[in-house]
């Protein structure tokens, strides 16, 4: 009898323990589980060309200041889609590369905006890979281009998010560049 009511009690220990155990994790992934929501992001970045041209017309590579500007929607737990602008905010010379070798002209960018409309994929809380089209607008002239880029990003309290970027813009019929910058964001609806 001895041994029943201890069985028992050690039965009855277990038991409670995988109920607990089990209470836990649901009130674990009732926490985690994803909603959709909106974010906005701001970075402050720079842009590097190495098709650039000094004064004196000489190919220089140059690191030129620019702001992000971001518009996430989170539609689903490993995809978003999203407007991310880009804002130089210098005039430079650049040539451009992709002209065929008789016409390679050098051009003059005043202050160009890039925005470009991007998927992204987020295999993680952390890490998201972006993929894009949009355009480069300037006075001067205006270029397609073509956006890939990565985000590392780390959750701050009351829904706000640090981050660090890295893009790549091909402009079609014209010269690349390639971007580093750390923001900040907010999210907002549901996360």
């Amino acid at each position: 009898m001895f041994c029943t009511n201890i069985h028992l009690k050690i039965l009855f220990l277990f038991y409670g323990v995988c109920l607990s155990v089990n209470i836990a994790k649901a009130q674990e992934n009732e926490e985690k589980s994803f909603h959709p929501h909106h974010q906005i992001g701001l970075s402050i970045n720079h842009v590097h060309v190495f098709e650039g041209r000094n004064e004196d017309g000489n190919r220089e590579v140059l690191s030129l200041p620019a702001w992000g500007l971001d518009y996430t929607f989170q539609f689903h737990e490993k995809w978003a889609i999203g407007l991310h602008t880009d804002f130089v905010i210098e005039k430079f010379k650049v040539e451009k590369v992709y002209a065929n070798d008789d016409e390679k002209e050098t051009i003059e960018r005043s202050y160009p905006i890039a925005p470009a409309l991007m998927g992204i994929y987020k295999p993680n809380e952390n890490w998201s890979f972006l993929l894009g089209f949009g355009g480069e607008f300037a006075k001067e002239e205006n270029f397609f281009l073509t956006r890939a880029g990565v985000e590392y990003g780390y959750e701050l309290p009351k829904n706000w998010e640090i981050f660090g970027t890295f893009s790549y813009d091909f402009k079609w019929n014209a010269y690349d560049s390639w971007g580093i910058g750390l923001g900040i964001a907010k999210n907002f609806g549901g996360k």
